[in-house]
């Protein structure tokens, strides 16, 4: 009897014990929100809930809880709509720090900071006590702009679906807007480890690469100034510093090569080359004859002086339409172009500032915009979506790179993603703020979301940046389990520094484990890293 009664205590102990763990750190993100609102063109309007449905005038949002997770819709034949809000009732506990993610590629500011009212966090947050990690957030793919902010009393979800800046028009159309999960951590369990397995949930179906992929971009060596004859030199290179193997590197030929621009990120048309470059398809062949695997960087979306109005955006007519069903298929025509010429990567660049305008500001539109789409029946992220869909259809079996592309769009769509803004060939402290902070604090969303590219490591001139660290940098991408792209000038390079940087590309060519920052509670750019299974300090200020 006594045993019976002690075990039974024990049991109530425990479940009291789990049930303080849950309620005093875990947010209830997956109940119905205390309050919807939604904004319109005009004014905004509070909901009232009946049953799963909230409803106002002709606007209906439907709520239905779907293996763990809320799938939000929305219908409304006749407001545009710009913005959901809803808004949960919580209490959280203080002791907890936050970590967002960033609307496109990152900017060198990832941190995890204490609560903070007005901080907006996009597309997902972990909350950490650094004992328990817990994330929440919407799945990849979702036809909203969507962001977080947490108070000391509510969790609040905005949901931006707006068309351009106005409103969308779904008329008779239902729209699934997003799908929010969450995910209570494990005592004793890694943040890092937390916010991998919580990546894993928001994206079940990545598309990843078959292989490691690393190799050579002509950019922080050339800037634009590069030439087929450097190409082939830089294959070489890469060619010769690489492993043996059946995994071979790319050789990858940025901006600088297209008919008119090169070097300033715009130019074209990009089914034709500049005097530099006799023939982009010889010169894939030329490369794949050195056993390199040819890639090319490309701006699609810049208007050419042959299209007409009607597929510019009218706010911005140097840029096309992406919700244009003719710019759909001019897309697809260039990008099926390139694969034609043999070109196995292929990686596509601005469309993010494209659109808005900006850089890491709110991705779609600033909410001042009052620009709109053609399309004013879809919303940006549906448009969006739709543009990145047309580029995979038309790469075909190439790889695709998605650079200054929205990550949680990309995710499931392109085999690799640029993580952060460019790093340099120049500037360590540029290589520091936008390479080493955007590989600590989005390494989780590598092979979760897409292989995670945190750029090059590049050099213009010689020891311009210091080879103590410039290595540094080489070391931690190119045993971080992450695709390693290197970028030195011709003749920058000394024969003992070769051989370190054939080191790089063995470890790149390989399935590494993922590179895990130790101390990223305590720096933005963290110094301790987890290694190939081994504890490596890095001096990011070390000049000697």
């Amino acid at each position: 009897m006594k045993k019976t009664v002690a075990l039974l205590l024990f049991i109530f102990i425990l479940a009291i014990g789990n049930g303080q763990k849950t309620s005093s750190t875990f947010l209830n993100l997956q109940k119905a929100p205390a309050t919807i609102l939604v904004e319109t063109n005009q004014s905004i309007i509070k909901l009232t809930k009946r049953g799963s449905q909230w409803i106002g005038n002709d606007i209906v949002i439907s709520i239905n809880n779907i293996q763990n997770s809320l799938v939000v819709d929305l219908t409304s034949t006749q407001h545009p709509i710009k913005n959901i809000y809803l808004k949960w009732k919580i209490r959280p506990s203080m002791d907890m720090v936050y970590l967002g993610d960033a609307w496109e590629r990152a900017y060198g500011n990832l941190q995890w900071l204490p609560l903070d009212s007005t901080r907006i966090m996009p597309w997902y947050f972990l909350a950490s006590n650094k004992t328990i990690t817990h994330g929440y957030g919407v799945k990849t793919g979702p036809n909203a702009m969507c962001s977080w902010r947490v108070t000391p009393t509510e969790a609040i979800l905005r949901a931006d679906v707006r068309s351009g800046g106005v409103g969308v028009e779904l008329g008779n159309r239902k729209l699934q807007v997003c799908t929010i999960v969450s995910r209570e951590g494990k005592p004793g369990e890694s943040a890092f480890k937390a916010a991998q397995t919580f990546c894993k949930v928001m994206c079940p179906n990545p598309r990843l690469p078959k292989q490691p992929v690393y190799g050579f971009n002509d950019w922080y060596c050339d800037y634009g100034k590069n030439n087929e004859d450097n190409v082939r030199y830089y294959a070489a290179f890469v060619a010769r510093l690489a492993p043996k193997g059946a995994n071979r590197p790319f050789m990858v030929i940025d901006d600088g090569w297209q008919a008119k621009g090169g070097g300033s990120g715009y130019g074209g048309p990009w089914d034709s080359s500049n005097e530099k470059f006799s023939s982009m398809e010889k010169l894939a062949k030329d490369i794949k004859q050195m056993n390199v695997r040819p890639g090319i960087w490309v701006h699609l979306l810049t208007a050419q002086q042959d299209q007409p109005e009607s597929w510019r955006l009218k706010h911005y007519p140097a840029i096309l339409d992406i919700s244009k069903p003719e710019v759909r298929s001019y897309v697809v025509r260039i990008v099926k172009n390139l694969r034609t010429w043999g070109y196995e990567l292929i990686k596509h660049d601005y469309s993010t500032n494209d659109i808005s305008r900006s850089w890491g500001g709110s991705a779609g539109a600033a909410d001042t915009a009052t620009w709109a789409f053609s399309d004013r029946s879809r919303t940006t992220a549906e448009i969006i979506l739709d543009h990145y869909k047309s580029i995979r259809e038309a790469g075909g079996d190439a790889l695709v790179i998605g650079c200054n592309t929205i990550g949680h769009l990309a995710a499931g769509i392109f085999e690799i993603s640029r993580i952060g803004d460019d790093t340099s060939g120049q500037e360590w402290e540029r290589v520091k703020k936008m390479g080493v902070n955007c590989l600590a604090f989005r390494a989780p969303q590598h092979n979760t979301f897409f292989a995670v590219d945190a750029d090059c490591v590049g050099q213009t001139k010689k020891d311009i940046i210091p080879w103590s660290l410039n290595s540094q940098w080489l070391q931690l991408v190119s045993q971080s389990g992450t695709p390693l792209f290197i970028s030195f000038k011709k003749g920058s390079v000394t024969p003992e520094q070769e051989q370190v940087i054939a080191t790089a590309l063995l470890n790149g060519s390989k399935a590494q484990p993922l590179g895990e920052p130790l101390d990223w509670f305590e720096t933005i750019q963290p110094k301790q890293w987890k290694l190939m299974g081994k504890t490596v300090n890095f001096n990011w200020e070390d000049t000697k």
